[in-house]
């Protein structure tokens, strides 16, 4: 089976040299994705607005490579601010609740100061 390179246009991925998500026979792994409109070049201020994006952003990507939501089965989150998740954690059910996939949240530092949020997804495709 080959490789299949997904890119949501963001600029980012060719200067860093990554894609949004790679298709490898049955799996997709989506890059940590945040809450930028790519499409408008913004962020919100808000860090449950860039959860929805972020979902929005990663739920484009899935959709690319034939799959969806229901085939997730690890998420990684990086969260700025630890007092953020009782925010945040709602969010994630809302996308994620009925699937229930593997989940780890890490507080960290992210790359540019107006993103509060990164989720990576891992998934794996039926067909």
């Amino acid at each position: 089976m080959s490789r299949t390179l997904i890119s949501s246009g963001s600029e980012f991925e060719k200067v860093a040299g990554y894609s949004r998500a790679v298709v490898d026979g049955k799996w997709v792994f989506v890059s940590g994705t945040t809450g930028f409109d790519y499409a408008a070049g913004t962020i919100s201020d808000d860090v449950v607005e860039q959860t929805h994006q972020t979902f929005r952003n990663i739920k484009a990507a899935l959709e690319r490579a034939g799959a969806g939501f229901a085939n997730v089965v690890r998420v990684r989150v990086y969260l700025c601010d630890s007092q953020d998740f009782p925010r945040v954690a709602p969010v994630l059910g809302e996308y994620l609740g009925d699937v229930r996939p593997a989940n780890t949240t890490v507080v960290c530092q992210l790359i540019d100061p107006r993103m509060k949020i990164e989720i990576e997804v891992t998934a794996k495709r039926d067909a």
